[in-house]
């Protein structure tokens, strides 16, 4: 009998999958459960993380990030982008947003966050990064203004490693929806290219 994995995004779920997410073989998360926080357990063996910009600075500055259940849980921490990711490429606050103590990169601030709680952490590197890009379809002439997202990494990174009859992946979750700036229709057909040429089980909201 093949071994469940589950990637499961922010968004809504179409049930209560509770049970089912903290059963599995492995667990993907990104950043932190919103709309999918009560209906997908707290199991989580990876979480991808966006250590870049406003998201990152407002988890790091909260004393309750560090310890919600899923972040407790996590075994490995992924960073999505590397500190010559942000800086070739991510967008950079202005002179009034930098006064404000805003910056693109907080990969040291962020380590530092985790390991305070024992967790390891990697980075992926400035290639993956490319080749994302590459794979969605964004020209080199638009990779700072449009850029992948988290959950799009950490699902590309899953399917690499969890090839083969022996695995049960399991996407749910996702909306494709959210700040313009993102690809969100290129990784929405993108996702769903995988779906179908490796029979994946796709969960739709709704």
């Amino acid at each position: 009998m093949a071994k469940e994995v589950f990637i499961i995004g922010n968004g809504p779920l179409p049930h209560d999958l509770s049970g089912r997410v903290d059963a599995a073989a492995h667990v993907v998360r990104f950043n932190e459960p919103k709309a999918s926080i009560d209906w997908s357990g707290t199991r989580t063996d990876w979480l991808f993380v966006n250590n870049s910009g406003k998201p990152m600075q407002r988890r790091i500055l909260s004393r309750e990030y560090a310890h919600l259940p899923t972040v407790q849980a996590a075994d490995f921490i992924f960073f999505a982008y590397h500190p010559i990711t942000i800086r070739n490429y991510l967008i950079k606050p202005n002179f009034l947003s930098r006064l404000k103590g805003r910056r693109a990169d907080w990969t040291l601030d962020a380590l530092e966050m985790f390991g305070r709680v024992n967790k390891k952490v990697a980075i992926l590197p400035p290639s993956y990064y490319e080749e994302g890009c590459d794979m969605l379809g964004i020209p080199e002439r638009d990779r700072r203004t449009v850029f992948p997202t988290t959950g799009f990494f950490g699902i590309r990174y899953t399917l690499e490693r969890f090839a083969g009859a022996e695995w049960d992946i399991h996407i749910c979750g996702f909306s494709w929806e959210g700040w313009k700036r993102h690809a969100w229709n290129a990784e929405r057909e993108w996702m769903l290219r995988q779906v179908e040429e490796r029979n994946l089980t796709f969960w739709r909201a709704g």
